[in-house]
Formats: structure tokens, C-alpha cells, sequence
């Protein structure tokens, strides 16, 4: 898709987004999603695969098939009380019930932080794809933050002599467990993304040394301990801290993730071409692992990043490009496309309208 700034690109990734995730990528109040003045956001797409969009095509008898083949995906966002409402084929469904039917990848600029920026977006890189590897990751993210948020008002309430300390025992529990299995479920996924993760920076730049990730957490185990043995004694140890600043100090919340290139921490010294390259080598290995769960490459989304690429590191993600089924990219210059992927690609102009992006087919 190419077109003007503000035209509306990155709005039509953003909906894909949301039916994958149930949530955007850009901002965390559903709010800030609905158009100024309107009273409800709406999207809706249907999800075919190769094979379904080949029966649908010549149907069961040689006469084409009835409906549109595939997976009816719907998320609607109601202003005011911030109402939700997601359907797979007509069936009302959770968030989660999404991501089995549309997974998808994102290399958009905002990733560009990913190595320096704070913690929280390591956080949420990482938590995205460890859900799709941990069934039950969803369910202990939800409880601990039910527990953290408890905790915390609890703690605050301590500070001001409104609550006793044994209270918190409630809780702690819950969250002692739900924490526990995030540390482990996420240890356990950088097992899995460090081979993808080192071949795929080692293609890019293979003169740069060994890219790692690392996990970075703020109750590190002693020997012979299990995450949830030092995250009980790491919560005994910060308690009398907890109740003079009214606040979990410990637990899954506060760790981070790492990126070390030769055994030196990234953030440190590399450049911003370093950066990139860390970063890009870090969403192929994403695409690795999800391809890897059932054979069914994610859907790539890639916003306006080939005009941050040299062309060494294009032609990587072009090669990587042409072997997925399916790619959507944004750009505000059809020549920044690569020549190859441009011949192979079917071109959607998008410009602006008074009722929203417009998107008619065509090449520049």
C-alpha cells in the first residue's frame, strides 16, 4: 500500500492488528481508537487460507462454493462505557480467540526502540510471543495483574496505617504463582528464539559477532531455586520497602529483556544501523517460531521500514518476503520498494478522504 503521509496506511495495519489481537499496537485506551465524534468503531475481515481459497474457487463438484471461504473475524469498540465485542464467525469470543485464527508480525518504526527504549516495550515483545507457545500465558498474565493491582492497593493502604500487613497473604499467593509461571513460560521461549535468533542477525551481519537476548530480572534465583523460590524470598527481602513506598517492587512487572551482541550489552554502544539490524533479526526469528507451531506463517506487516533499511539488509527482508504467502507493506514512495518485490507485489494506492483512507488498486 502507497500513499501520501496521514493518509490513512498505518490506520489500515492498525485494523488488522485489532483483529488479531483485540487491542492496538499504538495505544492502550480502546477510547483513542474511535474516530473524534462517532459513537462505535468497527472492523471485520475474513481470515483464508491457501487451501480454503482454492476450494472456494472451484468448489466441491467443479461450480464455485457458495459464501466467502475462511474465518469471519469482527471487533467492535462502542463509545462511552468502552464496550468490546469480538466474534469469530459469528460467535461471540474472548481476545485470546483471535490470535488462533490471525497471528501476525510487525516491523513498523516504532520497533526501532525496541533496543533502547524502555523496558516495558521488551516487555510486551516478548509477551506477545510467548503467548502463542503457552496456552495457559494469557490466564497467569491476567491473574497476576489482578493480584499486582490488589497488592499495590493493599501497600498503599499499609503506608497510611488503613490496612494491616496481613493482609497481603491473600493475595501474595496468586500472585506468587501466576508470577512464577511468567518468569519460567518466558525463560523457556528464549530458549527457543536464541537459534532462530543468532542465524538470522549472523545472515545479516555476519562480521558483527553472536546476537543474544537475555532475561534480566530483579529476582534472580540462587543455586538450586526455582522463579517462584526467589520470588518469595526476593518479596520478604523488599517488604519493609514495599510498605514505605506503597508498592510492588518485585516480580515479572519489573524485569526486562536484553539484547547483547558478542557478549556486550547492545543498548550500551551500538549504532542505530546496529539497532535495526538487531531488531530486524529479532522479528525473522519472531516469524521462525510461528511458523514453527503448526507450519502457518504469520501474516508480515512492515510499516514504512524499507526506507530505513541499506540495501543489504532490503534485500534479506525481500528474500524473507518472497517466501510467505501473504505481506502487507506501507510506504510513502513506491520506489523505495525493491524492483523484484515490486514486480511480484499487487500495488493499493490509499489517499485521503472526508470519510476516511480510500484504497483503489494501482501502481504508481
Amino acid at each position: 500500500m502507497w500513499g501520501p503521509n496521514a493518509a490513512g496506511k498505518t490506520t489500515l495495519l492498525e485494523a488488522i492488528i485489532l483483529l488479531a489481537l483485540g487491542r492496538s499496537h499504538r495505544t492502550a485506551a480502546d477510547s483513542e481508537l474511535i474516530r473524534w465524534g462517532a459513537d462505535y468503531l468497527h472492523v471485520e475481515g475474513v481470515m483464508m487460507l491457501v487451501a480454503d481459497a482454492a476450494a472456494g474457487a472451484r468448489g466441491t463438484a467443479g461450480e464455485p462454493e457458495e459464501g466467502p471461504p475462511g474465518v469471519a473475524l469482527e471487533l467492535a469498540l462502542y463509545a462511552g462505557g468502552g464496550r468490546k465485542r469480538i466474534q469469530v464467525n459469528g460467535v461471540p469470543r474472548r481476545p485470546a480467540a483471535l490470535a488462533e485464527h490471525l497471528r501476525t508480525v510487525l516491523f513498523a518504526p516504532e520497533e526501532m526502540l525496541l533496543v533502547i527504549g524502555p523496558p516495558a516495550l521488551r516487555r510486551a515483545a516478548l509477551d506477545g510471543l510467548t503467548a502463542p507457545h503457552d496456552p495457559s500465558y494469557a490466564s497467569n498474565i491476567a491473574t497476576y495483574s489482578r493480584a499486582l493491582q490488589q497488592r499495590n492497593s493493599l501497600l498503599r493502604a499499609i503506608r497510611e496505617g488503613e490496612a494491616d500487613r496481613d493482609q497481603l497473604r491473600l493475595w501474595d499467593e496468586p500472585f506468587l504463582a501466576s508470577g512464577a509461571a511468567i518468569v519460567t513460560a518466558r525463560l523457556r521461549l528464549l530458549e527457543l528464539l536464541a537459534g532462530p535468533l543468532a542465524a538470522a542477525h549472523r545472515e545479516i551481519a555476519p562480521a558483527e559477532g553472536r546476537l543474544t537476548v537475555g532475561y534480566s530480572t530483579n529476582a534472580p534465583p540462587l543455586p538450586g531455586e526455582q522463579p517462584r523460590d526467589a520470588l518469595t524470598r526476593r518479596l520478604a527481602e523488599t517488604a519493609e520497602k514495599e510498605a514505605w513506598n506503597g508498592t510492588t517492587l518485585v516480580g515479572p512487572h519489573r524485569d526486562d529483556v536484553a539484547f547483547s551482541l558478542a557478549g556486550r550489552d547492545l543498548a550500551t554502544f551500538a549504532s542505530r544501523g546496529q539497532q535495526r539490524t538487531a531488531i530486524l533479526a529479532f522479528k525473522l526469528a519472531e516469524l521462525d517460531l510461528l511458523t514453527a507451531l503448526d507450519g502457518r506463517p504469520p501474516l508480515l506487516l512492515l510499516d514504512d521500514v524499507f526506507s530505513e533499511l541499506d540495501p543489504d539488509r532490503r534485500r534479506h527482508l525481500v528474500r524473507r518476503i518472497a517466501e510467505l504467502p501473504q505481506a502487507l507493506i506501507t510506504t510513502t514512495d513506491p520506489d523505495d520498494i525493491d524492483p523484484e518485490l515490486r514486480r511480484r507485489a499487487r500495488p493499493w494506492r490509499v489517499t485521503p478522504g472526508e470519510a476516511g483512507a480510500r484504497v483503489v488498486e494501482g501502481d504508481a
